[in-house]
């Protein structure tokens, strides 16, 4: 499974579902939200892992915590909602208020719903993340490589699918700017987060110069 796969297949739905129905979050804001924050939390641990203790202890996290059966089990999104929100505070750290804030302002989510969805989204990357270690067998080492190919080839596939009902999805709920940037908002997102500042050039003050302000570029 590819990340465009989790972010427009069934488990993106089920989040988006629950979400709808727990805080009445019009779903493809929170389609939307998933969009943007998923490649931005594994950014974030592929910054991380550059440290070898940190790199240890995604590695263990990964192995103890997230084989990825919760990509297949709905109900462990909810019930596992307090133990993302501690996934958060790690990943994030000082700049978890940050986060939250620019994403509420993008998506339109009330900053006090911000937090609770993606309390629920982070079990779900962790576990994708594990999926996706088991089967490249990687160890701590290859963390960093597995979290940018990971990003990589998500990029690729959204520059390749012009069509892809997600950036209509995007566009609507991010604002016609960005999605008049390449015609691909999800792909401008994904060039943000690896970095590419042409994309963040492009969008004119969208989405990509966001992010990138969060990661102080």
């Amino acid at each position: 499974m590819s990340l465009i796969d989790l972010l427009t297949g069934n488990t993106s739905n089920q989040v988006a579902e629950q979400a709808e129905n727990k805080f009445g979050i019009n779903r493809n804001q929170v389609i939307a939200l998933l969009a943007v924050a998923t490649p931005l939390i594994i950014s974030y641990l592929r910054n991380k892992s550059q440290d070898a203790k940190e790199a240890e202890a995604l590695n263990s996290a990964l192995d103890k915590d997230h084989n990825g059966s919760i990509l297949n089990d709905p109900s462990q999104i909810e019930a596992r909602q307090a133990e993302g929100g501690s996934i958060l505070d790690h990943i994030f750290g000082g700049q978890k208020s940050t986060v939250e804030n620019q994403l509420s302002q993008n998506t339109g989510i009330s900053i006090d719903k911000i937090g609770p969805i993606l309390a629920m989204l982070a079990p779900v990357v962790m576990g994708y993340i594990g999926q996706q270690k088991q089967q490249s067998n990687v160890g701590a080492g290859g963390l960093g490589d597995l979290l940018g190919g990971i990003l990589g080839n998500a990029s690729n596939q959204a520059q390749s699918q012009q069509s892809n009902p997600l950036n209509d999805i995007l566009g609507s709920v991010l604002g016609n700017g960005q999605a008049q940037s390449s015609g691909n908002p999800l792909n401008d997102i994904l060039g943000s987060v690896l970095g590419g500042s042409g994309n963040q050039q492009q969008q004119g003050g969208g989405l990509g110069n966001i992010l990138g302000n969060i990661f102080g570029k």
